[in-house]
């Protein structure tokens, strides 16, 4: 009898994408698990890497692959998804565990405002020593493995024709890439990896070792369409002018 294979393996790939800009983005305020909504500018985003992601990885790839869809059901990562999901007729699948990290009393603080009250915490979070976690913020370990764990049973569901595409946020997708590709059990600060921009995207892909295991290769991070390198991208002229 053959060897059962372990969850995921089949998956063709991965695409983790985090969702558009937010007014909390833009006024540099902690979200965490606030259901904020895309802005203006975000759902313009989100539009853009839609368009990019479809031509990149449905069009483009060889054999018609399948997609599956899911995504934090906090709703500007829900919006996100849809936006991407809706032209090809795809369901998108919520998940509870893909919501942001939680940030307890730092959510909706400014990081200006929070370097003011809890200046030794603030530093103690900008050098990643964990401050923020006397503020009632769920570790970094928690997040990535809740996260890791949600993104491995959602792939043990594909095949290998099929793209998982997983939308959700940029703590979130940061700590549970680092769970994914055992780079927390070096560094358990989660602090070798930046979060991605709005509607940027990273890619993993699976390869088989020999004695049966899978490893996740990360071939593409903090990817976005063409646009978002032409310098506006966070206030983009043609939605500032039609405001």
């Amino acid at each position: 009898m053959a060897e059962e294979k372990p969850a995921g393996r089949h998956v063709h790939s991965i695409i983790l994408v985090r969702h558009g800009q937010t007014s909390y983005n833009a006024e540099h305020r902690w979200q965490g698990q606030i259901d904020i909504p895309l802005n203006a500018v975000g759902l313009w985003q989100v539009e853009r890497t839609g368009e990019e992601l479809r031509r990149r990885y449905v069009d483009a790839a060889p054999g018609g692959r399948r997609q599956l869809v899911v995504a934090s059901n906090l709703g500007r990562a829900f919006t996100t998804a849809q936006v991407f999901a809706a032209p090809l007729h795809l369901e998108v699948h919520p998940d509870s565990r893909l919501r942001e990290r939680s940030f307890g009393q730092w959510e909706g603080v400014t990081i200006e405002q929070a370097s003011e009250r809890w200046p030794e915490d603030f530093r103690s979070w900008m050098s990643s020593t964990g401050g923020e976690l006397n503020h009632g913020a769920e570790t970094k370990g928690h997040v990535g493995a809740r996260g890791a764990q949600a993104i491995e049973d959602w792939a043990g569901r594909a095949g290998d024709d099929t793209d998982l595409f997983v939308f959700s946020h940029g703590s979130l997708i940061s700590q549970s890439l680092q769970t994914l590709l055992g780079m927390s059990r070096t560094y358990p600060e989660f602090a070798n990896m930046d979060s991605m921009r709005n509607a940027h995207w990273a890619r993993l892909t699976p390869r088989d070792l020999p004695d049966g295991q899978v490893r996740w290769c990360l071939v593409e991070y903090n990817l976005g369409p063409a646009i978002a390198m032409r310098g506006d991208w966070d206030e983009p002229r043609d939605v500032v002018a039609a405001d």
